[in-house]
């Protein structure tokens, strides 16, 4: 069968079971796979020194150039590829229509026993159940939990380049590699010639016993993964389009070595203000990212801050700049039963024109309404996510914190104490207050539910600066 492939990676982890998927593959005509080709302690297998007539040394230095052997070497060539294997190639091999993916998986749990025993008893592979060693792993939580989180972002990161490249993969599970309907339908996927021998000749499971003989401390086990969500159930899915850095809003302290990285949405006019009195010297603006990314070049250690707003400050800071653009900004909201106010209206009016306002809120940042998520309403969470692509904070503080003079003198060199931004001196607080009740703080949260989470936000005081 003339393989659609010029060769094949099977993408996995350690005690996933890819020692027995590559002798089945190895058993099929045409087809070789070289083992662990890109780990970093060895090249293919423990016992091998070079390989396609490269070194690990030659490898080292280039890669690309040991993949490029293997595919042009005659049939179809593969190799196994795990989470911590050389990253120089795995974008290389994810972008490469013309290599095969197979994407090998097994239950976490099983993986993880399985790899204690084998760390316990040094045996990785299992031709004879006579030289078998036995031990049980020894269950710790805090390990599990990283080694699942790792092993989430390797499959997320493969997921993540398939789907956006429109490319397909075969996807198996350990439990699947012995099904012969399966492994033909790998067969086929790759373009393998038929199987010179059934089964996974010369290996043998190695632990095939039920988990709870496997991990000494199983009891233990249990209650610990009690408490771990494999369904989701919590995790809030994200429909909020990404923002940009937002570059023209950096604001640095003039001769100084502090820069303000704005979030939209909030009175950082007032925090300019402030940043300028404290440093003395007033501060720069309008930066490209040429000039911003020379400016922290030019100074080596120097302090990058941003400052989160209460999510009902931000709130109704948007809610009042919008009443005051007049009807013209407000007529795509109407359908949404957002109107404007004027500012000396009745309390309860204000209310209930504030409360429509983060209704319209909650749907706009879930993608739910044909209006432009603003970036003076987007969540903190977004903006700050994509500001980190051209210039990461050092420190985040809330509003209330700049007021702290042993605060900003340690994390902000060079200021000297100004008072706190007059936040509530603009009326803004006030006016918040004067209408603040726990229905909207919950509106609130439904809408920016991420911000909360993410920024340990406390429910919004009356009375507090921001």
């Amino acid at each position: 069968m003339a393989s659609p492939f010029r060769s094949f990676v099977i993408l996995g982890a350690m005690r996933t079971g890819s020692n027995l998927l590559e002798t089945r593959l190895n058993a099929c005509e045409g087809v070789a796979c070289h083992g662990e080709v890109f780990n970093p302690a060895f090249i293919g297998d423990p016992k091998r020194g070079e390989l396609f007539g490269i070194s690990m040394a030659e490898r080292d230095r280039d890669p690309g150039r040991l993949l490029q052997r293997l595919r042009d070497a005659p049939g179809l060539n593969g190799f196994r590829y795990f989470l911590d294997h050389d990253p120089r190639i795995l974008d290389e091999v994810l972008r490469d229509p013309a290599c095969a993916k197979i994407v090998l998986t097994r239950n976490p749990a099983e993986s993880y026993a399985s790899l204690g025993i084998a760390r316990t008893t040094g045996q990785w592979k299992l031709t004879d159940a006579k030289d078998r060693r036995v031990a049980a792993a020894r269950f710790d939580r805090e390990e599990f939990l990283a080694y699942i989180a790792e092993l989430s972002a390797f499959y997320g990161k493969v997921r993540h380049a398939l789907q956006t490249s429109g490319q397909g993969a075969f996807w198996i599970d350990y439990a699947e590699i012995g099904d012969e309907e399966i492994f033909g339908g790998l067969r086929r996927f790759i373009g393998a010639g038929p199987a010179r021998r059934a089964g996974a000749a010369g290996l043998v499971p190695q632990n095939p016993e039920a988990l709870e003989r496997k991990v000494g401390n199983f009891p233990a086990m249990v209650t610990a993964l009690a408490d771990i969500d494999p369904f989701g159930l919590f995790r809030q899915p994200v429909f909020e389009p990404p923002r940009g850095a937002a570059v023209p809003e950096a604001t640095a302290m003039r001769g100084g070595r502090v820069l303000f990285l704005p979030l939209r949405g909030g009175p950082n006019d007032l925090i300019r203000d402030w940043l300028g009195q404290a440093g003395g010297a007033g501060v720069e603006r309008g930066f490209t990212q040429k000039s911003l990314r020379q400016w922290m070049r030019e100074r080596p250690g120097h302090t990058r801050f941003t400052v989160l707003w209460h999510p009902v400050l931000r709130a109704f800071s948007a809610f009042e700049a919008l009443s005051a653009t007049g009807e013209d900004r407000l007529t795509a909201l109407a359908g949404y039963g957002v109107t404007a106010v004027a500012a000396d209206a009745p309390p309860d009016e204000r209310r209930r024109a504030f409360l429509a306002f983060v209704s319209f809120l909650r749907a706009n940042i879930n993608g739910q309404t044909g209006v432009r998520t603003a970036p003076e309403w987007a969540s903190q969470a977004a903006l700050l996510s994509g500001m980190t692509a051209v210039a990461c904070p050092d420190v985040l503080f809330r509003a209330a914190d700049l007021g702290n003079a042993e605060l900003t003198a340690r994390f902000l060199p060079g200021t000297r104490p100004a008072g706190p931004p007059p936040i509530r001196e603009s009326g803004l607080t006030a006016r918040l207050d004067a209408i603040y009740d726990s229905a909207i703080e919950s509106a609130v949260a439904d809408a920016y539910g991420r911000d909360y989470v993410l920024f340990g936000f406390a429910p919004w005081q009356p009375g507090q600066a921001g």
